[in-house]
């Protein structure tokens, strides 16, 4: 297969504006058997896939952070082609009605979703979200411009081999182009005016700044994820326990993943026994403040326990380690997560109703809980069906973006020879 070059750029993305526009024409069921194609095709596949995604994982140390964002295999496969049958199965989020009235002077004035036209997706890794990002898009109207990393190229290249055959075998037009894996193809993405719509970063800090920084498209951020969970005065330790387990453990790779512990004072004593399962079962580094050092300094395993330092607090960690912060009252955990936080998911274990309702209204975050693990922040477990990300901003799109993240919407006027 080949792969336009970067000079190229402006003609293939002026075919993939094209391509968007004969999908804006094309009955919701066409887009679904693609969806479903690229599923059975998946399931098919799977051996290719898999030797693929060996070539890239050869190329990585196993103990990189990254190295689980970057594997695939069986069950992984078919958890995909499940996931793309599911989101074949979702109701269309094109031609939906968001208003409908008239207007003192008799317009009928109604406002429609369409799709966005052309999104580019920028990521790091995570081959799986070359099946999701495309999916989402074809669901919802769009063309798609994939701008994978080098860890992840000759996964995603024999990923997207199967997007075009799951198109040309249905009859769709080719929407989705695979950008080179170097850096250099990058910049000529970020600077397309007018041949892409809207760039969406999913990956790192530092992949989310540059592109930030550098990018005269429109950007929808969805940010690295620095996570915590404040254990309040009032709590239920069992809930406290099981849920700081679940969001640290469930899968350290992932951006709603605990970083960070804020702990009660009053809770000093019974520290060790919510780290019981981090200690024993994963095995879990900890980087403690003064009074939680003290505290766990012989109870936990001595060469997991770490003294705290400026940098364990705002840091998203990407493995099995945890910072923790000892505060006196609801005041400091809030100040804390407000100066360490990115935004993304944050949680309060507490019975106290006045401080959940505080948590609730002062935590800037896309997804705020109470009594719940940071874990649940995603498309499926929202039942978005999937998601293209999780926003940390506050236009367009926040939290985690399902298909309605990815429409627009246009306004529709009909008269009877009105003039102003």
């Amino acid at each position: 297969m080949t792969v336009a070059a970067p000079a190229a750029l402006p003609d293939t993305l002026l075919h993939l504006r094209a391509a968007a526009h004969l999908l804006n024409r094309l009955p919701t069921e066409k887009l679904n058997a693609c969806l479903r194609r690229l599923a059975e095709l998946t399931e098919e596949n799977i051996p290719a896939l898999l030797r693929a995604n060996a070539l890239d994982l050869a190329r990585m140390e196993p103990t990189n952070p990254k190295y689980d964002r970057l594997l695939l295999n069986a069950d992984r496969l078919l958890a995909i082609a499940a996931d793309l049958r599911r989101v074949a199965d979702l109701p269309s989020p094109l031609c939906v009605t968001l208003e409908d009235r008239e207007l003192a002077n008799g317009l009928a004035l109604s406002r429609v979703s369409v799709p966005i036209g052309v999104v580019g997706i920028v990521f790091e890794s995570r081959p799986n979200v070359t099946f999701d990002v495309f999916a989402l898009n074809l669901k919802a109207g769009n063309a798609t411009v994939l701008k994978g990393s080098r860890d992840a190229a000759d996964s995603n290249r024999a990923i997207k081999e199967l997007i075009d055959r799951a198109l040309q075998d249905t009859g769709l037009p080719a929407a989705c182009y695979l950008a080179p894996a170097e850096r250099e193809a990058l910049l000529p993405i970020l600077t397309a005016d007018g041949l892409v719509d809207v760039i969406i970063p999913r990956g790192s800090q530092g992949l989310i700044d540059y592109v930030r920084k550098h990018a005269t498209v429109p950007v929808i951020e969805t940010g690295a994820g620095i996570c915590h969970t404040y254990v309040d005065e009032q709590a239920n330790l069992d809930w406290a326990r099981a849920i700081v387990t679940n969001a640290k453990a469930r899968r350290v790779s992932v951006c709603n993943a605990l970083d960070c512990l804020l702990l009660h004072r009053s809770h000093l004593a019974d520290l060790h026994e919510l780290l019981a399962d981090l200690a024993t079962t994963y095995h879990c580094e900890v980087y403690a403040d003064k009074l939680a050092y003290a505290q766990l300094d012989g109870q936990y395993p001595a060469e997991l326990l770490h003294r705290a330092t400026a940098e364990s607090f705002g840091t998203e960690f990407l493995r099995m380690a945890l910072a923790i912060k000892v505060v006196d009252d609801i005041d400091a955990a809030i100040a804390h997560v407000s100066r360490y936080g990115s935004r993304h998911s944050e949680s309060i274990v507490s019975d106290n109703e006045i401080n959940q309702a505080r948590y609730l209204r002062e935590i800037d975050a896309a997804v705020v809980y109470v009594n719940a693990s940071t874990a649940f922040t995603d498309g499926g477990q929202f039942e978005l069906g999937a998601e293209i990300g999780i926003s940390t901003q506050k236009l367009h799109a926040r939290g985690p973006m399902g298909l309605a993240a990815l429409t627009s919407y246009k306004w529709l006027v009909r008269g009877e020879g009105q003039v102003r």
